[in-house]
Formats: C-alpha cells, sequence, structure tokens
C-alpha cells in the first residue's frame, strides 16, 4: 500500500513513483524521443484518439502520451506529491 495513482485522463492512471518528467509534446526532441519509443515498443498512447497535450516520461524508459494539458498533470502531480488529494485524482 502507499502507491498513489496520477489520473493521466480517460480513467487512465501512473504510478506517481515512477514519473520522471510531464512535458509538452510540440518540440523536435520529445518528437524525436515519441518516434523512438514508438520504435521500441516503449510508447503507450493514452490519448484515446484525441490531440497529444503531454508527455509523460516514466524511469521505465516507456514514453505515455496523454490529452490532458501538460499543466494540468503536473498540478495533479504535485497535489499527489504534497501529501494531499487521496490516493487518486
Amino acid at each position: 500500500m502507499g502507491e498513489k495513482l496520477l489520473n493521466i485522463g480517460f480513467g487512465n492512471k501512473v504510478t506517481l513513483q515512477r514519473v520522471v518528467a510531464i512535458v509538452t509534446p510540440n518540440t523536435a526532441p520529445i518528437k524525436r524521443m515519441k518516434n523512438r519509443a514508438r520504435e521500441e515498443g516503449r510508447l503507450v498512447d493514452a490519448t484515446h484518439g484525441r490531440k497529444t497535450r503531454s508527455v509523460i516520461v516514466l524511469d521505465s524508459k516507456h514514453i505515455i502520451l496523454s490529452a490532458i494539458n501538460a499543466e494540468t498533470v503536473a498540478q495533479r502531480f504535485m497535489l499527489l506529491t504534497s501529501g494531499g488529494g487521496g490516493d487518486v485524482l
């Protein structure tokens, strides 16, 4: 027990402790990172067909695409790491 889950939209959640970075998807380095992860089978698309608004990098080198804004995901992350907000936001 004690593992907190970060809501990344549409009922999808990520273990909070695995998150390394939450970034916007529109820079060239992030696009290259996404393409490399796709080629290597490390990409998880959690957008449900919507536009990618944030990219979440995990410590396992997996890349998760989310349709929730990076700012919103980061706020949820900060709320959970500050000790508030229960287990899931």
